[in-house]
């Protein structure tokens, strides 16, 4: 090769070496990262946040639809100490997340998600599952205390436990003969007995602390109610969904545990939310009556 022909082939490799540069340096730092969606996606991320006597493990199958659809998926630990810790715990990590956020809890878990999302712009919705949707000031006491009691209540174990500090407390698990019938009745027997088994305690303390902010004031609001719900009162939960003036309100025949029961309507409702998260003005999808 001639000394000009090995300059020209020089440059060649010179540009084609600034055009892959150049390509590379427009990749989105969190694409490679797997840390979520990229900006331009027009699918949020779903936070799905248990509640008490559950892990993330209960939203196995409403994960495996979501991911289906295209959806990033986060089911992250709510540790069940208590409204202070577990919902400072959620939005930290809520900040850590780029791009629209629709956040899910089921019941005690939409405590922590109430206050949790408070001030948090990138949390476009609120999705609700039999949950527990106290005002600020309240708590889950004083909330469910308006309605009748719910089999649940006679079928806790208290627990004691010591914390590494020396500090004391104690836990409530739902005794494990009892958790199907008030807990999972629409569940097979084998299926609520390892649930029996695993299921993780919460803070007894946790029940009274109050809400020091409520952000389903100020985002939507969607709804599911389990109409054969046996630990939340129904009644308690379609009054939640009036007050929070819910954008779309679904009532199901459904045990309290709908997201493993029922995963398609769940699913369907956290869709419907996402779809309106994306849309220029938020446009809500029409609620049905509630019964």
């Amino acid at each position: 090769m001639t000394a000009s022909g090995i300059l020209r082939s020089g440059k060649g490799r010179l540009a084609l070496g600034v055009t892959v540069l150049a390509a590379l340096t427009v990749v989105p730092a969190h694409a490679a990262d797997g840390a979520g969606p990229s900006p331009q996606s027009q699918k949020p991320t779903v936070v799905l946040v248990h509640g008490a006597f559950a892990d993330g493990s209960s939203w196995n199958a409403v994960v495996q639809r979501l991911q289906a659809r295209g959806y990033h998926v986060v089911a992250p630990p709510n540790t069940l100490r208590g409204i202070p810790q577990d919902s400072t715990y959620l939005n930290s990590l809520l900040k850590t997340i780029k791009g629209p956020v629709v956040l899910v809890g089921h019941s005690y878990g939409g405590e922590v998600i109430s206050q949790a999302a408070d001030g948090l712009d990138n949390v476009k919705a609120l999705v609700y599952i039999n949950a527990i949707m106290p005002d600020k000031g309240e708590s889950f006491s004083s909330l469910s205390a308006k309605f009748p009691a719910v089999p649940l209540t006679k079928a806790l174990q208290a627990v004691p436990f010591r914390n590494g500090d020396g500090t004391t407390g104690t836990d409530l698990y739902i005794q494990p003969g009892k958790l199907r019938a008030v807990f999972a009745q629409d569940l097979s027997q084998q299926q609520t007995a390892i649930m029996a088994a695993t299921q993780r305690p919460i803070a007894q303390s946790a029940f009274n602390d109050k809400l020091t902010a409520a952000a389903w004031r100020d985002k939507p609001v969607y709804a599911l109610v389990g109409s054969q719900d046996r630990a939340i009162n129904p009644s308690l939960e379609k009054f939640e969904a009036r007050r929070a003036h819910a954008r779309k309100t679904v009532v199901i025949d459904s045990s309290h545990v709908s997201m493993i029961s029922h995963p398609q309507q769940v699913t369907d409702l956290i869709v419907t939310a996402a779809h309106d998260a994306a849309q220029p003005h938020g446009s809500p999808t029409p609620s049905p009556r509630l019964h």
